[in-house]
């Protein structure tokens, strides 16, 4: 079957997938020949989605329209992709349309799909004879590959050698452990049958193209969500090309939640119902929950504990909860039959709402009934409560004699200085109480007090200054009550405390010393409360200069804080700058600007994301000390946990150019001279120019004079001093056109007076300034 005749011939260039990285600028030429026989109005433009749309910042598509005659040639249309800077890595599609409605409308339109790959920042610039790869299918974070629990997630990594060597290739994933994916490398058909050799690269000619297959098979435990692990391919020949691309692999959610409950004891008479809740996580989410029961029957006559309440399972793991329950009340346990069924059901809650199980188990406990013996118990129970009545009928008629009661502390903690001790204490009877002796031991020594009750309460008891209620005052029943009786005693320190109650003279003849009861209390005097911190971290562990360290603390007793000071330093003892102080007013900030970034809850002091400059590379530690506004000399400090790494600026080559020109080809005359010119951003770095191997400024040129000696390749090579980024390179390859000379007339020498035959003028160019 002979191929259709299309009358319009496109000629795309470059006709392949196009790479780039954030920032970039790509160009597509297109070439339109009409090779028909009528003039045509042809119409260039592209079709994309909303992610391509917004990885190049166009709101409509580029359109261009060219008006051909026939057999003619249209000039070579440009296109310019703008690559956003916060471009995610990944492939993109969209399509190139030729159409001509009007005047070829059966032939078109013509459809031509691409794709632009956005590069990982970190890779290689691409040069002409680098091998390149691409991942089939492509993704991208709004088209991740959805991987489905049991089955492996196959792609495709197809490899391009360019360069004009054989080459060997080798894949690897190190942001995976080694059991989440496999590579298979295709067989190289010199196994040799019967035999068994593990192919560990992919050998390619030159020009040539090859395949690996990349495997995918996340661990059982492995947590849902959205991963996007990067694939490296390294080239045996060119060991230090980074060559880099991300895969988005989105792994959806799954809540199976397996329960059962098991009954251990299930039929009780004395004893609680024992019961077994097993919990299976099946799914790939981290599970917490509630656990409670719920009753089943008309009245709820139990009560239940469950051991732990509260149960947090990560994917595929199990727990297991102790239930007991407990009936009630007493009285409703019955006499006489098959006994007390009482029913209730599991009740689980999320506390983040994630699905349940639409059925949970359910439960039953059976009281059994109280035994024959029991009714002996209660004809018990009914004599002791005659006797009971009895008794208190006896202490009516006989009152109690004087007791010393509930002798403790107001508080039996306090702070020092702030406060001094108060006692309290209750006596009943109180007129038979001759004296009242308090005693003290401890830090602060104090003579004991007598109060004196011969004739009646004490003044120091009985009467308060003004718009004070009296210590103790007398209540019903011959009873003192006694409250917030002063002791003086303020200095920090544990304290015993005794109070010694006498009886009148011939009131208690059975007690020595007509001593009759004896209490005492203990109190601890504490020192001054001080604003104390409580943590103290940056949001990461990693700065690039320039950028704000954000540190977050929490402090207690904010109302006690005077000022926060935050300072830093290096192993060796260099300071990270002056210490930075922040003054605070009853726990609030005084700076306006950073109180929104406080909140204080339950007696706390919360600071999130206060900003501090990263103005200086290394390693450093950062201290917060919080000093209390309460004339106390002591200081609450903490470090942070780790070191926090701040990096220099990256650098970058903003320009390298020959006779003002980027290509990488150039093509240079004998006799004429080149000028190189270079432009170079970043700090700590040290800049090569190859082959002359000399150190240059980051921005300079020189000129050169071009013979037959000139180098084939001029690099220009950026190295990080400290070490801690991949050195950067760009070159030219350089071709020297012979100088054609004129014919020699045979009567004149060729060869200048004194100049060897043999000698030759071309040397090594130097450079010129």
């Amino acid at each position: 079957m002979q191929a259709q005749f299309n009358p319009l011939q496109v000629i795309i260039n470059p006709p392949g997938i196009q790479f780039g990285m954030p920032g970039d600028t790509i160009e597509l030429y297109v070439v339109v020949i009409n090779q028909g026989d009528q003039s045509a109005v042809i119409d260039l433009y592209f079709v994309f989605d909303e992610v391509f749309q917004n990885l190049t910042g166009w709101s409509s598509s580029p359109r261009e329209s060219l008006a051909l005659a026939p057999q003619q040639n249209s000039d070579e249309v440009k296109f310019e992709f703008q690559i956003t800077a916060n471009a995610f890595p990944g492939t993109y599609d969209y399509t190139l349309v030729v159409d001509s409605p009007l005047h070829y409308p059966q032939d078109t339109p013509i459809t031509f799909p691409n794709q632009i790959k956005v590069l990982l920042a970190e890779q290689t610039a691409i040069r002409v004879n680098d091998p390149t790869f691409s991942i089939r299918p492509n993704t991208n974070p709004n088209k991740p590959l959805i991987f489905n629990p049991g089955e492996s997630l196959q792609v495709e990594v197809i490899v391009d050698n360019r360069s004009h060597l054989v080459d060997r290739f080798r894949l690897s994933c190190p942001d995976l452990d080694e059991d989440w994916f496999t590579i298979n490398y295709p067989a190289t058909g010199f196994e040799g049958p019967g035999l068994v050799s593990d192919v560990t690269a992919l050998e390619l000619n030159p020009g040539t193209q090859g395949q690996i297959l990349l495997k995918f098979h996340p661990p059982g435990d492995t947590l849902a969500g959205s991963y996007s692990p990067t694939i490296r391919l390294y080239s045996e020949n060119s060991p230090d090309l980074v060559l880099l691309d991300l895969v988005y692999i989105q792994i959806p959610t799954n809540y199976r939640l397996d329960i059962e409950l098991h009954t251990i004891l299930g039929q009780i008479s004395r004893s609680l119902g024992k019961y077994e809740l097993s919990l299976a996580n099946r799914g790939n989410i981290v599970r917490e929950l509630i656990l409670s029961l719920k009753n089943r029957d008309e009245e709820e006559l139990y009560t239940y504990k469950f051991d732990p309440t509260e149960v947090r399972l990560l994917p595929n793991r199990s727990a297991v909860a102790n239930l007991t329950v407990k009936p009630r009340p007493w009285w409703r346990r019955p006499w006489f039959g098959a006994g007390l069924v009482i029913n209730f059901q599991l009740d689980i809650k999320d506390p983040q709402n994630l699905p349940l199980p639409n059925t949970l188990p359910q439960g039953t406990l059976v009281w059994k009934p109280r035994p024959w013996w029991q009714f002996v118990l209660l004809i018990l129970a009914v004599l002791g409560l005659l006797g009971g009545i009895g008794f208190i009928i006896w202490r009516i008629l006989n009152p109690d004699p004087l007791r010393l009661e509930n002798f403790s502390a107001n508080n039996p903690r306090i702070t020092e200085e702030e406060d001094e001790v108060a006692l309290k204490w209750d006596i009943h009877n109180y007129q038979q109480l001759q004296k009242l002796v308090l005693t003290a031991k401890g830090s602060q020594p104090i003579q004991p007090i007598t109060y004196d009750f011969s004739n009646g309460i004490p003044e120091t008891l009985g009467k308060g200054s003004a718009n004070q209620i009296p210590p103790c005052q007398v209540q019903e029943k011959q009873e003192l009550i006694c409250s917030n009786v002063k002791t003086g005693v303020k200095t920090k320190g544990n304290y015993t405390f005794e109070l010694q109650a006498f009886y009148r003279s011939g009131i208690q003849l059975f007690s020595p010393n007509n001593q009759v009861a004896t209490q005492t209390t203990q109190v601890e005097i504490a020192e001054k409360q001080i604003a104390e911190v409580l943590s103290f971290q940056a949001d990461k562990p990693q700065y690039t200069k320039g950028q704000n360290i954000l540190l977050s603390w929490a402090i207690a007793r904010p109302l006690l804080l005077a000022q926060v000071q935050i300072a830093g330093s290096a192993d060796d003892g260099t300071l990270y700058s002056e210490p930075i102080t922040y003054k605070f007013n009853q726990g609030n900030l005084a700076e306006p600007k950073l109180q929104k970034l406080c909140t204080q809850q339950n007696q706390q002091l919360r600071c999130t994301n206060i900003p501090l400059p990263a103005n200086k590379a290394g390693n450093f530690s950062f201290e917060i000390k919080a000093f209390p506004n309460n004339g106390s000399d002591k200081i609450s400090s903490k470090k942070t946990e780790s070191k926090i790494g701040i990096l220099p600026k990256p650098f970058k080559i903003v320009s390298f150019r020959i006779n003002g020109s980027e290509q990488p080809n150039v093509v240079l005359n004998e006799g004429e001279s080149a000028t190189l010119s270079w432009r170079v951003e970043g700090e700590n770095i040290q800049v090569k120019l190859l082959p002359y191997g000399n150190d240059v400024k980051p921005v300079d040129s020189i000129k050169l004079p071009v013979n037959q000696a000139f180098p084939p390749q001029i690099g220009l090579l950026v190295n990080d001093i400290s070490g801690k980024q991949q050195p950067q390179q760009r070159g030219f390859a350089i071709t020297v056109l012979k100088k054609v000379e004129p014919t020699p007339i045979p009567s004149i020498n060729p060869l200048a007076p004194g100049l060897p035959s043999n000698s030759s003028p071309f040397k090594t160019p130097l450079p010129l300034r």
